[in-house]
């Protein structure tokens, strides 16, 4: 597979450098009012969707948008599970053990799954697997398409071989991303942030060595679930974070964007915990969180808040 480099100056202008920018104009997700995000351990943490809300509710603060984030750890869309995951304590779940419930109970316009960074169990390429993946993807898409909602796949972020354990991996997911980017031509929505991460690592290890995204090879720090916000902001519409190099230099032209996305994220991880408990799931250990009634109340009145302070622009 031919890897996909740009120049050291581009790398910069694109990734590391930002600029002055103000709300944005762009319609962005016009018939969308509720959005949906899927995926594994890496959603579940969800800087990127808590980052991707607050450009909303910065940019758009007189839009009413809902950003749910059903991520669950250890799953993924192909129903694969390796021997002795967790130490023999349970195997992988799959997400479509659960699809069916979350869609009928959250009733999205709109679904965004990140999924492939487990699907292929952190061994080398495969067919078999990577055929479990693919038809994992094809089923999520017939079940939103189904459920009256539109459908957006990402690409999964980037393995670092050089931290993670899966010699091999990383080449294999390079593969998966590949793939999944050829589905557009057969009407697929998709957003690449595989490639911006891997391009991102690779040039800044060019002249820091030592640099990670993922302390682990998998778990992106806050650069990478950065980089992860960025990709599907720009693909929904936003051109004023083209050079924008962090969260918080996107929050700042916001007077009070800081204290908006910690009143997002507040709200986001005390939803999470409820869907996650109301709609059920095969995996052990997961916090049960407060009953989605009392949460959505708690929610409603961070959501007033929030918004409130987003209007004080002056």
């Amino acid at each position: 597979m031919k890897r996909l480099t740009i120049p050291w100056l581009s790398c910069l202008t694109i990734l590391l450098f930002g600029s002055a920018i103000g709300r944005s104009a762009t319609p962005m997700l016009p018939d969308s009012k509720k959005i949906l995000f899927l995926g594994d351990s890496i959603t579940h943490a969800g800087q990127y969707v808590e980052f991707v809300e607050a450009y909303f509710v910065t940019r758009f603060p007189d839009r009413t948008l809902e950003f749910l984030n059903l991520g669950l750890p250890s799953e993924t869309v192909s129903g694969l599970s390796e021997e002795g995951h967790a130490g023999g304590q349970f195997p992988r779940p799959d997400l479509h053990e659960r699809l069916a419930r979350v869609l009928a109970k959250t009733k999205p316009d709109l679904v965004i799954a990140c999924y492939g960074m487990n699907d292929g169990i952190y061994l080398p390429y495969a067919e078999e697997r990577f055929a479990a993946f693919s038809n994992g993807l094809v089923r999520l898409r017939e079940k939103v398409s189904a459920a009256g909602a539109k459908m957006i796949h990402v690409t999964p972020p980037v393995f670092d071989e050089a931290k993670g354990q899966g010699p091999g991996y990383g080449a294999a997911l390079d593969r998966y991303a590949e793939w999944m980017l050829q589905q557009r031509s057969a009407g697929w929505d998709v957003v690449d942030l595989h490639a911006p991460m891997r391009r991102f690592l690779l040039e800044r290890r060019k002249t820091e060595p030592n640099f990670f995204l993922a302390g682990d090879g998998v778990h992106p720090g806050t650069t990478g679930h950065w980089i992860m916000a960025q990709q599907i902001l720009l693909h929904l519409g936003a051109p004023d974070l083209a050079g924008t190099a962090s969260a918080s230099e996107m929050l700042r032209p916001h007077p009070r964007g800081e204290a908006i996305l910690k009143l997002v994220q507040q709200k986001q991880r005390g939803l999470r915990d409820a869907w996650l408990t109301d709609t059920g799931h095969q995996r052990p250990g997961m916090g049960p969180g407060l009953p989605l009634p009392e949460a959505q109340s708690k929610a409603a009145e961070l959501e007033t808040k929030l918004h409130a302070l987003a209007r004080r622009n002056e």
